[in-house]
């Protein structure tokens, strides 16, 4: 990141204006991968149905063992205690 020097009030607005743009664009650019990762697709041939229900059967394993991982190293957290 560059040093900027204001020497008026425009600039800082000048300055204000590009960079709520660009946070903009960049919102808008996360939107759409969200929406592309999470989103359903429609599967069209039998091979396209099986590979979404393998991909979604290892993406759901790891959320359970991570939750199982965190569970097990910060259960104190979560009101849980550990055995002894």
């Amino acid at each position: 990141m560059k040093a900027v020097q204001y020497h008026s009030i425009e600039d800082i607005r000048l300055h204000k204006e590009e960079v709520k743009a660009e946070i903009t664009q960049k919102s808008n650019k996360i939107n759409s991968l969200w929406h592309e990762v999470f989103m359903a697709q429609k599967a069209d041939t039998k091979g396209e149905q099986i590979a979404n229900l393998i991909g979604n059967s290892i993406t759901a394993i790891d959320a359970f063992l991570m939750v199982r991982k965190l569970l097990k190293s910060y259960g104190s957290i979560f009101g849980r205690h550990k055995k002894k």
